[in-house]
């Protein structure tokens, strides 16, 4: 598949999610063992860990298809990066999304600021970059979208790996926001 059928195979398995009419379809013991020898997932999705966003449910994709990268706030922090790097490098993924979504709780808090303990305020800090992007009176939710748009930027300019192969058109990196009322998936 191209970038421009995936990216159509995206958008037609979040339709069916919509629509509550999922396929189901690479999900069985017969896909289990064409993929023993090895993965091929044509995308590659940054997600928030929120247990309320599902991207293979999302998405209607079956096993092999996503290589699904969760952690709060869809944050490109190191392990989150390598762990990117190793799919385009390794696996020939063509698309990277970067999903954000509907009141998320890592942006909520680093909104809020405060001392959240050491780990978790490190976490929230890869979000401030977006928090002073957005205008005085953004609601949570144009910040997530900023996040995600900022994050996906940010891939090119952190890691050589990911920039490299964007620059040489063999990846398209996408941003896009997760509603938790409708499941849709809005690309910005």
């Amino acid at each position: 598949m191209n970038i421009s059928e995936i990216k159509q195979r995206l958008t037609e398995g979040n339709a069916r999610f919509v629509e509550d009419k999922l396929d189901g379809k690479l999900q069985d013991s017969n896909r289990r063992n064409t993929l023993v020898s090895g993965q091929e997932p044509h995308t590659i999705v940054l997600s928030c860990a929120d247990s309320r966003v599902v991207p293979e449910l999302a998405f209607d994709a079956g096993l092999g298809e996503l290589f699904v990268v969760r952690v709060a706030g869809n944050v490109a922090n190191s392990s989150s990066l390598a762990s990117m790097e190793y799919a385009v490098a390794n696996c020939g993924s063509k698309v990277i999304v970067v999903l954000g979504h509907q009141s998320c709780g890592a942006v909520t808090a680093a909104v809020n600021g405060g001392d959240n303990g050491y780990n978790l305020n490190h976490l929230l800090g890869h979000i401030t970059p977006a928090i002073s992007a957005s205008k005085a009176g953004d609601s949570v939710n144009e910040i997530v979208k900023i996040n995600a748009q900022m994050t996906a930027e940010e891939l090119v300019n952190r890691s050589s790996i990911i920039g490299d192969a964007a620059k040489r058109g063999d990846i398209e990196i996408v941003s896009a926001y997760y509603s938790l009322e409708t499941g849709e998936v809005t690309f910005l």
